[in-house]
């Protein structure tokens, strides 16, 4: 009697079990969206103290953006910076930028070819009926230099696609940005440019 009533405990333990495995399972549900590089753009915008602003875009080499049940729950994207482009210049002008940009004096992409941004915290913006809107908070990398910064996204999910659309500013001087830049030159006047940068993320992905 004693060996049948162990049988129906262990029984009943390993059903009990079982469901709560399924339920954790549901309650856990993730979804892995894979950013396609082709369909998403980033772009940038920087500016000097007398208001002259160029602007451009650089290409999103990979990324990937997690999902759980329609909320954001964590993701990464790698930027190329290699592939840096001036949009407001044309020919030579627009070269001798890009070639100053991609030197030493900013972002050195020979010797750090790629930047990134990984979430590390996400909260939702209270008061938002479609729960499209976050508040995202991870870790920019530019030049092997990482700060912490915190922007609103939205993201659109449909069936097997994923949107992301946000908009944030970063201080290159914490990236060690060093040309133009108030924060380690004094008296440049005119020939200061800003530290700030704005950079527009907008990207689609899919699931597996």
């Amino acid at each position: 009697m004693k060996t049948k009533n162990v049988m129906i405990a262990l029984m009943m333990g390993l059903a009990m079990n079982a469901f709560a495995n399924g339920n954790e399972k549901e309650n856990k549900h993730t979804d892995t969206y894979t950013v396609n590089t082709a369909e998403s753009t980033v772009g940038w915008y920087g500016e000097k103290i007398t208001g002259k602003n160029h602007n451009g875009t650089v290409v999103v080499k990979n990324g990937s953006i997690v999902m759980n049940h329609g909320t954001l729950q964590g993701g990464e994207f790698t930027i190329d910076m290699t592939t840096i482009v001036c949009e407001d210049l044309e020919g030579k002008w627009a070269d001798k930028l890009v070639g100053h940009l991609k030197s030493e004096d900013f972002f050195g992409v020979e010797k750090f070819p790629t930047s990134s941004f990984k979430i590390t915290k996400v909260e939702k913006v209270a008061n938002d009926a479609a729960g499209q809107k976050f508040n995202v908070t991870g870790d920019l990398r530019v030049r092997d230099k990482v700060q912490s910064i915190t922007f609103p996204a939205t993201i659109v999910q449909s069936s097997n696609n994923l949107s992301v659309v946000a908009s944030f500013e970063f201080d290159r001087s914490k990236h060690d940005v060093k040309y133009g830049s108030g924060a380690f030159f004094d008296g440049l006047g005119d020939n200061l440019i800003k530290d700030n940068i704005k950079i527009d993320v907008k990207l689609r992905a899919s699931s597996k």
